[in-house]
């Protein structure tokens, strides 16, 4: 019995130690899961393009238009097409508003939307601007197209409307 205290306030003595080691030794930085680059401005370049050129440029059409239009026509006013939901910057928006559907950046996981880009009050003129857009002209790559043309290139391609991500909200993915 009188070894076991002694061993007993040695244990605790450890623990002790063991604890206020791990707890001073200091955390490894945070990484990515992938690999980082140093890339200089003409590779980030080369990468934009080789992005850009993957984006498909057929027309969405006037039937993914139209149940687009009717699809924001039926959800509450503030609620629509929303590509992301996260802090900050979220990309393109389609939001319905009374008496028409604005397109805006949405900021903070669509708690705040930028000022309209551009709006339709009905859907006979929504549906033919639509409808020719593809990925790639609602990427900002487009010159040709005004309303999403960016010549900023942290602008260009990010988080922008797309067939996919329409086709997910019309099929009641990420409703808002």
């Amino acid at each position: 019995m009188s070894t076991i205290i002694p061993l007993l306030a040695l244990a605790a003595i450890v623990t002790v130690l063991v604890t206020a080691l791990r707890s001073m030794r200091r955390q490894k930085a945070w990484k990515p899961p992938y690999k980082l680059i140093k890339a200089s401005p003409e590779e980030m370049e080369r990468r934009a393009v080789d992005l850009r050129d993957r984006l498909s440029r057929k027309p969405f059409g006037d039937a993914r238009a139209t149940a687009l239009w009717r699809r924001l026509a039926s959800v509450g006013e503030g609620e629509g097409l929303i590509v992301e939901f996260h802090r900050d910057f979220c990309g393109h928006g389609l939001v319905r508003r009374a008496d028409r559907v604005v397109l805006c950046d949405i900021f903070d996981g669509g708690g705040y939307t930028g000022d309209p880009i551009a709006t339709w009050g009905d859907e006979t003129d929504f549906v033919a601007f639509f409808a020719r857009q593809s990925d790639f002209s609602c990427s900002g790559w487009d010159e040709r197209e005004p309303v999403f043309h960016a010549s900023d290139s942290w602008y260009r391609n990010n988080q922008r409307l797309t067939g996919a991500a329409i086709d997910a909200w019309l099929g009641g993915a990420r409703r808002r």
